[in-house]
């Protein structure tokens, strides 16, 4: 955070320590480079890493293919399902032991990503996934691994941790070391062309509250302020774009002007992708807040989409938070255009924003549309105040005020 002279309206800038991991390789077709990039990390026998919607729509494909192209052994985990668990790690760990592999890709969504992470602590360090359960729990090297994101969402590429659920309790656990963190992340818009309108929607929901909660906790910085501003503002201009009907007919080819409209959604998606990557980096710096905490317990009790928890949580979070930031809120809500800096009102512009864009892109407005059961809020509001991020949101919260913001959720 920085704080302003009055005397001569200089941002003043407290000291910050700033470790960057992860390069960054961003444009159209640069999957294609995928081949290179690993050859200069060592990489000669890889772990490609992937889904099976990935493979349907061709993207491992173009991945594999690059690989290789420059000559590299490839043993593929294609069995990551949403949501990873320690199963899904265990699966991917035997493929794994299988070779000797020398460096991992990863190319999908977030849960690609954090099972490939998964991987790589058990296939480096050993044990078990709850063994590294917080931070720092890693005691030997790991592999270098390159994420090729195919959503705009989670910004795993950009992070240190992986978040991974237990296969029996369902609950989350975040496993952070800067071991983990990605080599190289590969930013290629043409991958993203192929997501369902849904998937747009809450993945999109998911990196624009990344933006908003990593720009107001308490362990915000300069640094991450930088990156989570620039993502709020890329992001929320792009996704009244991505997100609109249109947009999937143009992006199968099914329209009657091809240029323009091509050139717009690519150009949004890049926006998009490149927004996502920057407030997963801001998370790096700052962590999550309170939203987070209360859409992990529907997720792992209901199968809520994360996003669409997140969509669902996040404005009544933000009017929460709204007496505890300041004018951090006022600074994004200016930098739309909404009202000054220190208008009172920009969490709640900015919350009443936040509901009509997941309106418009047709995502649940309520818990009762995501069918949660209003008898169990006490219960997820206890599981949600034993969430690690929760502990980071600029207003304090407990049992009390979850079951709180639950409750408002719930028929709004």
């Amino acid at each position: 955070m920085s704080s302003v002279d009055p005397a001569t309206d200089l941002d003043v800038l407290p000291p910050f320590d700033f470790d960057p991991r992860t390069r960054v390789v961003f444009g159209s077709g640069t999957v294609g480079r995928l081949g290179e990039l690993s050859k200069e990390l060592g990489g000669s026998r890889v772990l490609f890493v992937t889904d099976p919607g990935i493979e349907r729509v061709g993207h491992a494909s173009k991945g594999i293919s690059a690989l290789a192209e420059s000559g590299l052994e490839v043993s593929v985990f294609h069995d990551v399902q949403p949501n990873p668990t320690t199963d899904d790690v265990d699966r991917g760990l035997a493929v794994a032991k299988q070779q000797d592999i020398n460096l991992i890709v990863a190319v999908g969504g977030g849960s690609a990503m954090d099972c490939a992470k998964g991987i790589n602590f058990l296939l480096t360090n050993g044990g078990q996934i709850k063994d590294y359960w917080g931070v720092g729990k890693a005691t030997k090297p790991m592999l270098p691994l390159i994420a090729v994101p195919t959503t705009a969402g989670t910004g795993s590429e950009a992070q240190s941790f992986a978040l991974i659920a237990d296969a029996k309790t369902h609950m989350k656990m975040a496993c952070g070391d800067k071991r983990a963190a990605c080599r190289v992340a590969i930013l290629d818009p043409d991958l993203t062309l192929s997501m369902p309108n849904s998937v747009t929607a809450a993945t999109g929901i998911d990196a624009i509250s990344h933006a908003l909660e990593s720009h107001v906790t308490t362990k915000r910085n300069s640094i991450s302020q930088l990156f989570s501003r620039r993502a709020w503002r890329l992001l929320a201009q792009a996704f009244p774009i991505v997100t609109s009907p249109k947009q999937n007919s143009v992006a199968s080819g099914n329209h009657q002007t091809k240029g323009h409209e091509v050139t717009t959604l690519v150009a949004a998606r890049g926006n998009m992708l490149l927004g996502a990557h920057l407030a997963g980096a801001a998370i790096e710096n700052s962590m999550l807040g309170a939203t987070h905490a209360l859409a992990n317990p529907l997720t792992a009790h209901f199968g809520t989409q994360h996003g669409i928890a997140i969509g669902v949580m996040l404005p009544h979070v933000i009017l929460f938070n709204s007496s505890a930031v300041g004018t951090a809120y006022g600074r994004l809500a200016a930098d739309l255009g909404f009202c000054s800096v220190d208008d009172p009102a920009a969490g709640e512009l900015i919350a009443t924003y936040i509901r009509r864009f997941a309106m418009a892109a047709g995502l649940p407005s309520n818990l009762r549309q995501c069918h949660v059961e209003r008898s169990t809020l006490p219960q997820l509001a206890e599981e949600a105040a034993k969430q690690w991020t929760g502990t980071f949101n600029p207003r304090s919260v407990d049992a009390k005020s979850l079951l709180e913001l639950y409750e408002a959720a719930f028929d709004s």
